[in-house]
């Protein structure tokens, strides 16, 4: 897939690795505290077929094998280490959310560092980044076994927009989902000024801009940017989300995740 030349960020969202690094502790607290609340075999109602246990494990592995490029500093991509042996996976969970902030804390956000998407650039804070939002995606997910969800705060999904529209579509295209699909999305949250436009073409990454005032794509992406964040990452419905189906599916990168 090409992506020399094919984007253009001008959506500036203003985080920085301290910001990221306190946002994926809160949100690791708020986590732990839910999936403590809960049985470890309830079902997951935003992912079908994954229990509590598996939500603990998962996050636990996620930040297991994302650390180590920030304590490294590898350029090229790493084997994943062993799981470890012989922990709960309460213990394990807990293990991992106290190196990645230490990890985390440590690591300036303009350090070298191989990231996993082509069009991210190769520093450590595109990890930041990623492992503060893979954080708030889990804690949305034990929350809702425990019906206590709590509002995410519309800076931070912005960031979370942001992050999915210039570096997520991007990773997803570039692996086993090529896109085939040309056209255009317009992503203009309700309640919050920063708007993107994305456009689509086979074999290409997605070309990313600011919306201008009152640009139209081929899909609409509408509402609350709480809402068109976790619609991003399938957690919501459709109901703000209009035009060509086709443009919508690829811009929805959390199937499976």
């Amino acid at each position: 897939m090409n992506v020399s030349g094919t984007m253009s960020l001008m959506v500036q969202t203003g985080w920085t690795a301290e910001r990221w690094t306190a946002a994926f502790v809160e949100q690791a607290e708020m986590f732990r505290e839910a999936v403590a609340e809960a049985d470890p075999a309830a079902e997951v109602p935003t992912r079908p077929g994954w229990t509590v246990q598996d939500l603990v494990i998962h996050l636990g592995r996620f930040l297991e094998t994302s650390t180590p490029y920030l304590r490294t500093g590898s350029r090229t991509a790493m084997r994943p280490p062993e799981p470890r042996a012989g922990l709960s996976p309460l213990e394990y969970l807990d293990l991992q959310i106290t190196a990645a902030a230490e990890i985390l804390t440590a690591v300036p956000g303009n350090r070298p560092v191989w990231t996993f998407s082509p069009a991210a650039p190769d520093l450590a804070w595109v990890w930041h980044r990623r492992i503060a939002h893979e954080t708030v995606l889990r804690r949305f997910d034990a929350q809702t076994v425990v019906r206590q969800v709590v509002a995410t705060d519309a800076d931070l999904c912005v960031d979370g927009i942001d992050e999915v529209l210039t570096t997520i579509v991007a990773a997803k295209l570039d692996g086993d989902v090529p896109n085939m699909v040309s056209g255009s999305a317009v992503v203009r949250p309700a309640d919050v000024p920063e708007s993107w436009l994305i456009s689509l073409a086979p074999d290409e990454a997605p070309r990313i801009r600011a919306a201008a005032p009152g640009e139209e794509g081929d899909a609409q992406v509408t509402g609350e940017a709480e809402l068109v964040y976790f619609w991003l990452w399938n957690r919501m419905n459709y109901r703000e989300m209009t035009g060509d189906r086709r443009v919508l599916d690829v811009l929805q990168v959390g199937r499976g995740h």
